[in-house]
C-alpha cells in the first residue's frame, strides 16, 4: 500500500515471540518484494517536529505529563495529522499522503495552527530549528523503546551523539510514492543526490546545548556521528538497484533491540543477517518476520524506503520557509523536466554531505547548484508559496542558510533571548 501509512510509522513495542524464524535469504527477499511500490508518483506526506519550550524560562524542558495534557485537551486537527511526543518533548505532525505538495503544505500549515494556539493556551511555545540551542539532552518520553535505545547507545559508545539525536534534533520530512519500477534506479540515487545541496538550503541548526557547534546543520553532524551502517546514506551513485541496495543494508546493520517480551538493547555489534542464520541468538531464539519489520524501525538513513521514500535530511525551518523547502524538493523529485534538470545540476556536489552540514551556501558549488535547483521550480509555485519562495532565492544568492540568522541574532542578544523570543512569538 504506496505511501498510505507514510506518516504514520508504528511504533510499537509488542513481542515478536513465537513467530516462524527466517533466514537471511528469507529476509532479503521479504525486503526486495516490500521495500518500494510500483505506483504514479503525486502523493506527499510531511512530518514536521518542533522542540517544546516554555518562553518564560527557556532552559526549562517541559514533561512528559505536561506535554501530555496539552495534548489530551487538542481538537481535531482540520488536516488530519497524527501528534506523536519525541523522546525530548519534541511534538511531531504527521501528515496523511495528499495529491501534490501544495495541498501538503497548506493541510500541514491549518494543523500548525491549531497545535500551537493549544501550546499556547498552556503557556508553551513549538520552535522549528534543526538542534535544541539551549538545553542539555535529556529524554522526558518514557517509552520503553527509548530507554533501551539510550542503553544501545551508550554500549556502543555513541553516547552523546545518540542522546543528542533522540532528545535534541528536530526535522522536516517528506514521504514520497516510489514510481514506477522502471524509474526506482534514477529517482533513488536523484533523493540521494540532491541531500547536500537540500542540507545546505535549509540547515537551521548552528548551536547545540547553549553553545555554537561550528556547523551550519548541527543536526546534521548529530547524525554523521552516529554507526553509518545504521544512519548511512542505502547506496551510491552508481546504485542501479535499490530494492537488493536496501536489503543489503538492513541486513548488514546491527540489531539495536530485541524482545523477550521485554524491550531490551543489544550491547554487542550483531549485524540482522547473523541473529536471522542463528550464527547469534538473541533473546535466546532466532529472528523472525516481526522482528525484521521492528529492526527496520530502528534503521535512518537520509533516504529511507518504506514502500514509497523518506526523504529524512532536512533540519526543521520556521513557516516562512519550510513550505518553500517543501515544495522545491518535491517538485525536483516528482516533475520529470524538473529532475532531469537537478540530476545534472547536484552531480558534482552529491556526495559533499558534511561540507553542506559544516559551511552550508558558503561553499560555491553548493551554492550554484542551490541557485539552479531553485532556480528549477521557483516559477512553478503557486501565489500562495511566493513570499516564501522569494525568501529562499534571496537568501541563496547572498549565499546564507537560516542558521545564519539564527546564528546573528544569537550572537546580539543571546540564545535564551533568542529561544524566548522564537518560543513566544506564537501566543
Amino acid at each position: 500500500m504506496a505511501l498510505a501509512g507514510a506518516t504514520r510509522l508504528s511504533r510499537s513495542d509488542d513481542p515478536c515471540l513465537g513467530e516462524p524464524e527466517l533466514s537471511s535469504a528469507e529476509a532479503a527477499e521479504y525486503l526486495t518484494e516490500r521495500c518500494l511500490t510500483d505506483a504514479p508518483l503525486g502523493r506527499v506526506g510531511l512530518e514536521i517536529e518542533a522542540h517544546c519550550f516554555d518562553p518564560t524560562d527557556p532552559r526549562r524542558r517541559p514533561g512528559w505529563a505536561e506535554i501530555t495534557e496539552v495534548l489530551q485537551s487538542l481538537p481535531v486537527l482540520p488536516g488530519g495529522s497524527a501528534v506523536t511526543v519525541e523522546p525530548g518533548g519534541a511534538v511531531e505532525l504527521s501528515s496523511p499522503p495528499l495529491a501534490g505538495a501544495v495541498a501538503a503544505i497548506e493541510s500541514m500549515a491549518a494543523d500548525q495552527t491549531v497545535l500551537r494556539s493549544a501550546f499556547a493556551d498552556a503557556g508553551l511555545g513549538l520552535v522549528q530549528l534543526g538542534a535544541d540551542p539551549l538545553r542539555p539532552t535529556e529524554r522526558v518520553n518514557p517509552g520503553d523503546r527509548y530507554a533501551a535505545m539510550e542503553q544501545f547507545f551508550a554500549a556502543s559508545h555513541t553516547g552523546s551523539a545518540g542522546a543528542a539525536m533522540m532528545t535534541s534534533t528536530a526535522s522536516v520530512q517528506l514521504n514520497l510514492d516510489a514510481g514506477t519500477r522502471s524509474g526506482w534506479a534514477d529517482r533513488v540515487r536523484l533523493a540521494h543526490a540532491l541531500g547536500p545541496t537540500m542540507v545546505a538550503i535549509g540547515a537551521n541548526s548552528p548551536l547545540l546545548g547553549g553553545e555554537f557547534s561550528g556547523w551550519r546543520s548541527t543536526r546534521q553532524r548529530v547524525w554523521s556521528r552516529l554507526d553509518s551502517a545504521r544512519c548511512g546514506p542505502v547506496l551510491g551513485l552508481d546504485g542501479t538497484d535499490p530494492a537488493s541496495d536496501w536489503a543489503r543494508y538492513a541486513l548488514k546493520a546491527p540489531v539495536m533491540l530485541v524482545h523477550t517480551p521485554e524491550v531490551i538493547p543489544v550491547s554487542r555489534y550483531v549485524p540482522f543477517a547473523d541473529w536471522a542464520d542463528g550464527r547469534v541468538l538473541l533473546g535466546g531464539r532466532r529472528a523472525g518476520i516481526g522482528d525484521l519489520d521492528y529492526h527496520l524501525t530502528t534503521l535512518f538513513p537520509p533516504v529511507r524506503p518504506r514502500g514509497w521514500l523518506e526523504i529524512r535530511y532536512l533540519d526543521s525551518v520556521d513557516d516562512t520557509l519550510w513550505p518553500a523547502i517543501v515544495f522545491t524538493l518535491a517538485t525536483l523529485l516528482d516533475d520529470p523536466v524538473a529532475a532531469d534538470g537537478a540530476a545534472e545540476t547536484v552531480e558534482t556536489v552529491a556526495t559533499a554531505w558534511d561540507v553542506a552540514a559544516r559551511i552550508g551556501l558558503a561553499d560555491p558549488r553548493l551554492q550554484a547548484a542551490a541557485a539552479r535547483c531553485v532556480g528549477l521550480v521557483a516559477d512553478r509555485a503557486p501565489a500562495s508559496l511566493r513570499d516564501g519562495m522569494e525568501r529562499l532565492v534571496e537568501m541563496i544568492d547572498r549565499g546564507r542558510c537560516p542558521a545564519d540568522d539564527v546564528a546573528d541574532e544569537v550572537a546580539a542578544t543571546g540564545v535564551t533571548e533568542t529561544v524566548a523570543r522564537l518560543a513566544g512569538s506564537q501566543s
